[in-house]
């Protein structure tokens, strides 16, 4: 369960909201490969003299950069879509 979901969750409740229409995905996160032969010996950018290793980096999603913005297209359709009074099939 996601942290956040579940204070927003909480929050809405709290104030008397029963509904909302959000953008989630069911994708389960894929983890990168923990294999140290891989991960450090080509494109290492582990400082040189350094005792971390590539594979205790904290994890970035490589779709940081462009997920939130479609999220954001995503539910701005369906704003569009609530106001003009059209209802397209689930």
């Amino acid at each position: 369960v996601c942290p956040l979901a579940k204070v927003m969750r909480h929050e809405c409740r709290k104030r008397g909201i029963d509904s909302l229409k959000v953008v989630y995905s069911k994708e389960k996160p894929i983890r990168p490969l923990e294999d140290m032969s891989i991960s450090c010996r080509q494109h290492c950018i582990c400082p040189p003299g350094t005792a971390r290793k590539c594979t205790e980096r904290r994890d970035i999603p490589g779709s940081t950069a462009f997920v939130p913005s479609v999220a954001g297209l995503i539910i701005a359709g369906e704003v569009i879509n609530d106001l003009a009074g059209i209802r397209l099939p689930s």
